[in-house]
């Protein structure tokens, strides 16, 4: 068996990025949240399809295997907004029927769901998201969701979150609050093996926690500065070695206008953040015990141990810069977690065809966090990118405020981790032609306890570059031409790179109102340090889709 790569790709953690524990509240209170100036969307599209298509996918490095499938799969796409509620769905459930007696069929449901139900408008709302997708998680790559995933290379990813919010006021205090509780899950064939020959515990699933309540007034309106008092705090329960990350917090904020658009934020409060975990099952020779599923076996009588455990002052210093309705700033240098930290975002919408969305993280969580993080971040008004080949949702969307989610999940280590980062989306509408741009950096300091079977991943940094992108063009009233491409290079610890990369291309002529023909060609390309070959692919589809 092939060793197995420690890295996900062309899927995205973008929001990922924004944990809330670790943003400032006061960016989270006056960020580009409202969508003012955002890009004009299409509203109530209940969109479902089914399609069939004949696929010929062909090794061109470091063999020569061709294979044909037949692909049959139904979906919907949803988008369906209101004043104060609104959705966007794209499901999709695929089934891969091979040709010749030693084909594989698989089975794939892939999509995306985010959503915002108004119970009293303008103030009281419940959110929830979902995710499901999969990708190649083998020492071929790893960094693509393509149709030559077989059953010891694909990898599964689910994601779901529900949760209230609360936006109101109570004479001058305004009062903001959310809470949200979600689960996640990682499924992968076989064992994760390193280039060395020792087991990697992958990811199995989570369940996280969040709330927070925040009480304010503006400037002005009380005195001439605005005050801010704020509390909450996440966790994270990972089902790996029990493990729990759990960060407590209550701060009080100070903004000090310089100007109608310029103002200071300065910020303190206390934090308590701790990540603890069990041992696994040791044998005779006192050797974790591995499961079937290739992950450790936790021992439920051993004794909670500390990983990491900081509890004391926070503190920020920022600015917020407001010109307009279509720009906003946000950013802060501080100190968090016992040492450094830096955040913020940026927002420019400067008409209704382009959106820029940059930001800039600091948190601690597990792999789960990571996503559920993700899918809040993102706005309920979307339109999610697949590709034109496979089905597949690779982690690009365009939305109303330009948030993509997109990039690379990166590490599938159990083990918590410190996460920082940068990533930056563009969406532009130009005539009949619509792109979407997303770049960012991801790095990731695990954290373990010692003493547990998770101790050799302590410390250990991973970090992930990623360019991802598509483009659409209307060829007059009743055809189409889509285009994607995706980079990815993974630096994992212990010399363990990847580079990935890949592009697509897909034509599509209406033949009748319902009835469209499509054609497709894609390109992927592995360069991994788990294998001595370089792997890359060339797909080709012939197919109708029929739109109900």
């Amino acid at each position: 068996m092939r060793a197995r790569i420690l890295q996900l790709g062309t899927l995205a953690a973008a929001g990922a990025a924004l944990a809330l524990s670790s943003a400032p509240v006061w960016a989270q209170a006056m960020g580009a949240g409202d969508g003012a100036g955002a890009p004009a969307r299409r509203a109530g599209v209940i969109q479902p399809y089914i399609e069939v298509a004949q696929v010929l996918s062909a090794e061109i490095a470091p063999g020569d295997d061709v294979l044909t499938f037949t692909q049959v799969a139904v979906g919907v796409d949803i988008n369906v907004q209101g004043r104060n509620s609104g959705a966007a769905v794209s499901l999709r459930y695929e089934r891969n029927i091979g040709w010749g007696e030693d084909s594989i069929d698989t089975d794939t449901l892939s999509g995306i769901a985010r959503g915002t139900l108004a119970v009293i408008p303008n103030a009281l709302s419940l959110e929830a998201g979902a995710l499901a997708a999969r990708t190649r998680a083998d020492g071929g790559g790893g960094a693509s969701a393509n149709p030559l995933v077989r059953e010891d290379a694909e990898s599964r990813i689910y994601s779901l979150y529900a949760g209230p919010s609360l936006k109101t006021q109570v004479g001058r205090v305004g009062i903001e609050g959310v809470a949200r509780v979600g689960y996640n899950r990682f499924e992968t064939d076989a064992a994760i093996i390193n280039p060395q020959g020792a087991l990697v515990d992958a990811f199995d699933d989570s369940v996280t926690y969040l709330g927070q309540l925040r009480a304010g007034v503006r400037a002005g309106e009380v005195l001439p500065v605005g005050l801010a008092v704020t509390a909450g705090g996440f966790q994270e329960d990972i089902g790996n070695l029990d493990q729990r990350v759990r960060d407590l917090y209550v701060r009080g904020d100070v903004t000090v206008p310089l100007s109608p658009s310029l103002a200071l934020v300065a910020g303190a409060g206390y934090e308590d953040v701790q990540i603890s975990s069990r041992d696994a099952l040791r044998d005779a020779n006192g050797n974790p015990v591995i499961g079937s599923d290739g992950r450790f076996v936790t021992d439920p009588s051993s004794p909670r141990r500390i990983a990491f455990d900081v509890d004391g002052l926070l503190w920020d210093v920022g600015v917020l810069w407001r010109p307009s309705s279509r720009t906003n700033l946000a950013a802060a240098v501080g100190r968090r977690y016992d040492s450094t930290t830096y955040y913020g975002t940026f927002t420019y919408t400067p008409n209704a065809r382009s959106a820029l969305a940059i930001a800039a993280y600091d948190g601690v969580s597990g792999f789960g966090g990571v996503i559920n993080n993700a899918l809040a971040g993102l706005d309920s008004d979307f339109e999610a990118i697949r590709n034109p080949v496979t089905g597949d949702f690779g982690g690009l969307v365009s939305g109303t405020q330009g948030q993509a989610l997109v990039g690379s999940l990166g590490s599938v280590r159990s083990a918590a981790f410190r996460g920082r980062g940068v990533r930056a989306s563009y969406q532009r509408q130009f005539g009949r032609t619509t792109a979407a741009l997303g770049a960012g950096y991801d790095r990731r300091t695990f954290i373990a306890a010692a003493g547990t079977a998770l101790a050799p991943a302590d410390g250990l940094t991973d970090e992930s570059y990623y360019v991802i992108g598509g483009l659409t063009r209307q060829l007059g009233a009743n055809a189409s031409l889509t285009t994607n491409a995706y980079v990815n290079w993974f630096d994992g610890a212990g010399n363990n790179d990847v580079t990935a990369l890949g592009a697509s291309a897909a034509y599509s002529q209406a033949i009748t109102r319902r009835l469209s023909g499509r054609a497709a060609l894609a390109v992927d390309y592995f360069d991994s340090e788990f294998n001595a070959q370089d792997f890359a692919y060339a797909t080709a589809l012939v197919g109708l889709r029929y739109d109900f």
